[in-house]
């Protein structure tokens, strides 16, 4: 009787171990989850300007093969667009490890299509298209802070919004951290956050 209470009392660590482990790796794959999960993207800007009331809480749209921020003044000068809805996704023959992944987002509804979110080499300009049109530049790795689920790109937030000649906001990203010195020059320029949030489940109905 007491050579068994021993063996439990020196089984006990081992059982604990095991089912830290399992519950560690039940909680990483709860977190990792999200990522296969088609999101929009909802732009924070913080300034006290009457620009950043703007766009703050904002959409990201897709048009013309550029990202662009849904505010209201843009929409009613500039309307349509195609409601951004993307997820992270490997990258053909990019293996970045634990710092991200590519992105892709949806195109349309109807057929259903998908195109890569990359950055333009050439202009800063946050776009979306083709592989071919993706790998010539910047398309990764893409992730997200841990707790606010933030949008990140390269390993940090660099994303800015510059009002364009019609009127809309565009999205670029300031890759050299220089306020896009050499780019969009003469352009109201403002620093945003992209936070990436689930899409709305709508009520299913059978199909009688």
């Amino acid at each position: 009787m007491v050579l068994g209470i021993m063996t439990a009392i020196a089984a006990c660590p081992a059982i604990i171990g095991t089912t830290e482990a399992v519950r560690s790796g039940q909680n990483k794959n709860a977190k990792e989850k999200h990522r296969g999960v088609k999101s929009n993207l909802i732009v924070g800007c913080f300034s006290r300007s009457r620009s950043a009331s703007e766009i703050n809480g904002c959409m990201v749209v897709l048009r013309d093969n550029k990202l662009y921020i849904a505010s209201p003044d843009a929409t009613r000068s500039k309307p349509g667009g195609h409601l951004f809805a993307g997820y992270f996704l490997p990258f053909p023959e990019e293996n970045w490890g634990r710092k991200g992944e590519g992105m892709v987002t949806t195109i349309s509804d109807d057929p259903p299509q998908l195109n890569w979110v990359y950055m333009d080499s050439f202009t800063c300009e946050l776009k979306y298209g083709l592989r071919v049109d993706a790998e010539p530049n910047i398309v990764g790795p893409w992730t997200v802070t841990p707790i606010e689920r933030r949008t990140t790109l390269d390993g940090w937030e660099g994303f800015m919004a510059v009002k364009e000649d019609d009127g809309s906001w565009a999205l670029y990203f300031d890759y050299n951290d220089d306020g896009l010195s050499g780019f969009a020059d003469g352009k109201k320029k403002m620093e945003v956050e992209l936070t990436r949030r689930e899409r709305r489940v709508a009520k299913e109905y059978d199909d009688e």
